[in-house]
Formats: structure tokens, sequence, C-alpha cells
């Protein structure tokens, strides 16, 4: 039987190349081996611990913070609903430039002039708002943002400043609610402002003001901070929420001057 020479041919020039294949495909093996482990070990020992790190920098935990406001006479006044990170006078200057009014710290004179604004319909840009407590004092800061021609309707918020820091910035816990009306306390038939229930939209609406100025770094939120998703204040006015609470911190301006204001709390 004689054999094919073309048949000949084409095995041997296909043993040649054939035997040397092997080693090229190993090498790639090799190298993707090698690869994969190169880019765990950075995954693993540089990139995710810097992570961790960056992450529990920039979201400290407020979990253990306070959760409801109180009135004077220790009846349940505001849920605490968000959170400010922020020196004071950083607060103070993105609050304003966010379009809030400081409020006046209640006197005599200062709640002659609300009531009487109230019945002429007379808007009052930093009319004052009442005394709330926390850590047991009042606010340390409150601004306020009327509705209209009237102090009656007005969205405001207070703020306390805790005694922890959290990336070497104050914390600011606030109780943010929209006063729907004047009226007579449900509970103890004093005067008093009418908070409406979603105080949620209230938290949202600060966060999203300073956002459109600028003025915020970061959001982020501390879930089921509030156990109790809905209640009553002091006036009797029920409130509901989603039991988050939100928390900004604020973008550092280093060359922003102090600013003054005539918040109704003291430290």
């Amino acid at each position: 039987m004689t054999s094919d020479p073309t048949n000949e041919a084409a095995a041997g020039k296909a043993g040649p190349t054939a035997g040397p294949s092997r080693p090229r495909a190993g090498r790639r093996w090799l190298y993707a081996v090698v690869a994969l482990s190169g880019a765990y070990l950075v995954g693993a020992y540089v990139i995710m611990p810097f992570a961790w790190r960056t992450d529990t920098r920039r979201h400290p935990d407020l979990s253990d913070g306070p959760r409801l406001t109180h009135a004077a006479d220790g009846l349940p006044g505001d849920p605490v609903n968000v959170a400010l990170v922020a020196a004071e006078s950083e607060l103070i200057h993105g609050m304003l430039k966010a379009g809030w009014f400081p409020a006046d710290p209640i006197t005599f004179d200062s709640s002659v002039r609300i009531a009487v604004d109230s019945v002429f319909r007379r808007p009052d840009d930093d009319a004052p708002v009442s005394n709330l407590y926390l850590f047991n004092r009042k606010q340390d800061l409150a601004f306020e943002q009327p509705v209209g021609d009237s102090p009656r309707r007005r969205h405001h918020v207070r703020f306390w400043h805790w005694d922890r820091l959290a990336d070497n910035l104050p914390v600011w816990f606030g109780a943010a609610t929209f006063d729907e009306r004047v009226g007579l306390s449900y509970t103890t038939g004093q005067v008093t402002h009418h908070i409406g229930p979603d105080i949620d939209a209230e938290r949202d609406r600060i966060v999203a003001e300073l956002k459109k100025a600028g003025l915020v770094e970061q959001v982020y939120w501390v879930d089921h901070f509030h156990q109790q998703l809905q209640g009553k204040n002091g006036g009797g006015d029920p409130w509901h929420t989603d039991g988050r609470l939100e928390v900004a911190i604020l973008v550092m301006h280093t060359n922003a001057p102090p600013v003054a204001t005539n918040s109704s709390g003291s430290r």
C-alpha cells in the first residue's frame, strides 16, 4: 500500500506547530492566574480597607441619637427627623443661603408682634418659635420660612448641638415641621401653632434646599431611627414618618465669615 504524498506533506507541516501551542496556552493560564491573584490582593488589602475607612468616616453612626423633643411641661414635642454635620458658622451660613430666616427668641414683645401679625396677616420673616427641649436644654438654633402674608403658616426647624463629633465636625439634630395654622392646643387649650402631619416632607425639603444651594457634600440615611412611626406632639397634633433620619454633611467653606443670628437658643 502506497502512502499519499499530499497527506504526508500536510502532516509534516502540522507536526512542528502543534507541539509548541500547549506551552503558550499554559503561559496564558499562568498570566491569568497571576493577574487575578494580584487583583484580589489589591482589592482585598488596599481598596476595600480604604473604602471601608472612608465610608465609616463619612457615615458617622447617629443611631443612638435622641428621637423626640419635649416641651417645658414635659409633654412630648416634635420628632427629630434631620441632622446636619457642620461647624456652627457653616450651618448658619448654609441655612441663610438656602433661604431660611433665623427665628427670634420668645419675649413679651415678640409674642405680641406675632399675635398682631397673625391677626392682621402681616408677614414676619423672623417670628419667634416656642421652646422645645433636647439634651435638657432648649434649641440652640431655630430657622423659619414664612408662607404667604402671615406668620400663621410657615416652615420651621429647631437644631440642638450634640456633644459628640462626626469626622471632627459638630452634629446638629433637628426637628423640622410645618405650621399649618394658629389655634388652641388640643391638650392644654393654649394658643399654639398646629403642625402638619407629614414631617418627612419637611425633613426632605430642608436637605433639598441645601443641596440646591450647593451646600451639601453628602447625604445618607439612618434607617429605623424611629421605631414609633406615628404619634402626637404636646399640642395633640398627629404626625407620621417612615422612620428614617436624613443626615446631610455640609460643604466646608473655610473662608466663610461667622454669621450673626437671632437664634432662640443658647449653649
